[in-house]
């Protein structure tokens, strides 16, 4: 039996009996696709659509304008615009002309997945940030002196007004490039639910590759009148997990923590969350038996068992206080949209005990509430907060 348990428990993944959010447009499906195989259960809501300019005049204006006049610098800031602005150029017939102008232009690559696309294209970059960050790029540019330069940005979604500002008082003549730009979802639904899901603690942490995604969520909480209650629960309950420090810069300015893998890809984001979520599932002994509650499920003795999300409330409200006695009151308020009935505490406790397969987990002390039945010989103190 010990060795059936040491296998059951081997095929528990670090990311079962867990939910989480991705908020991705582009690679979506293949970051689920990460999450799922690692046992999670995947909410899907880009925050955001990405709009091409392939037929926009001002992207074929921008285009004839440097083949006309060659930059002295060129700033590519995304993989997807860069390929973008060359198929659009290849589209008008004006693709070798692009690439003869690029190639004569110092070439400054945000990131090496714009390097890659850079070099994909027969080009070579002359520089590229550690950091992956645009601030750092401007400060290469104005450290180096601009003064009667032409510089072409790549733009990548949305404008850079204080990059284009600052180049522009620094002397040199910007030529914007809007190869594509962020738009809010067509279909908002995926996204409420995903607001949703967030305050009702219906996910354990929410996924962010792009800056603009992040931007985007926090704009239509606003718009639904709980920004505050969205970035508290993001701080308290759900994990926000970013690709990388960039990416991160719009939730903390609100004061939200993030974490971020230590290189920027979603290989190594999937795999913090393979790390972070199950150290958050504290282990109890509890009747003999080991219990880990997880998002949506626990792990007992090594087998994953799926609980209500009802039974999940009132398993976290026992489990702040494993051992001592919980009034039902107490566990009442901790069920979403119960009321008043303590009636409601009762039928969830016994759906609870079902899911669970062991009554004696939970005890009943009469005309008090309820209490994890904590093994005797553990020291209750560092369970409690």
């Amino acid at each position: 039996m010990h060795d059936q348990t040491r296998q059951q428990a081997l095929d528990i993944r670090p990311l079962d009996g867990f939910t989480v959010g991705v908020t991705a447009a582009r690679r979506a499906d293949e970051l689920a696709a990460l999450l799922r195989r690692r046992g999670a259960e995947v909410l899907l809501a880009p925050a955001l659509r990405i709009v091409p300019l392939s037929d926009d005049h001002r992207l074929l204006a921008a285009t004839r304008d440097l083949i006309g006049n060659a930059p002295d610098v060129v700033v590519a800031t995304t993989a997807i615009g860069f390929r973008g602005w060359i198929a659009a150029a290849e589209g008008w017939g004006l693709g070798e002309d692009l690439l003869a102008t690029l190639a004569t232009a110092r070439l400054l690559a945000r990131g090496p997945k714009v390097r890659g696309a850079i070099r994909a294209a027969g080009l070579t970059e002359s520089w590229s940030p550690a950091s992956e960050s645009m601030a750092e790029v401007l400060q290469r540019l104005l450290d180096e002196g601009v003064r009667g330069r032409r510089v072409a940005l790549q733009l990548h979604g949305e404008p850079l007004p204080g990059f284009i500002e600052a180049l522009g008082e620094a002397g040199a003549e910007v030529i914007a490039v809007p190869v594509y730009r962020w738009m809010p979802p067509e279909d908002l639904a995926p996204v409420d639910r995903l607001l949703d899901a967030v305050l009702a603690r219906g996910v354990d942490a929410v996924t962010f590759t792009s800056a603009p995604a992040a931007h985007s969520l926090l704009r239509r909480a606003g718009e639904r009148g709980m920004r505050e209650e969205f970035t508290a629960a993001l701080g308290r309950h759900v994990l926000a997990a970013c690709v990388g420090p960039v990416t991160a810069l719009p939730l903390q300015a609100q004061d939200v923590p993030t974490r971020q893998p230590e290189r920027f890809r979603l290989g190594p984001l999937v795999q913090l969350l393979c790390r972070e979520l199950p150290a958050g599932s504290r282990p109890l002994p509890v009747a003999g038996h080991r219990l880990e509650i997880r998002g949506h499920a626990v792990v007992m003795d090594g087998l994953l068992r799926p609980v209500p999300p009802a039974g999940m409330a009132l398993l976290r409200a026992l489990a702040q206080r494993p051992g001592w006695v919980v009034p039902r009151a107490e566990l009442l308020r901790s069920l979403p949209g119960a009321g008043r009935d303590e009636h409601a505490v009762e039928t969830a406790m016994a759906r609870l005990r079902g899911a669970l397969g062991s009554p004696r987990l939970i005890q009943t002390v009469v005309k008090r509430g309820y209490r994890l039945a904590l093994d005797p010989t553990t020291d209750t103190s560092k369970y409690a907060g």
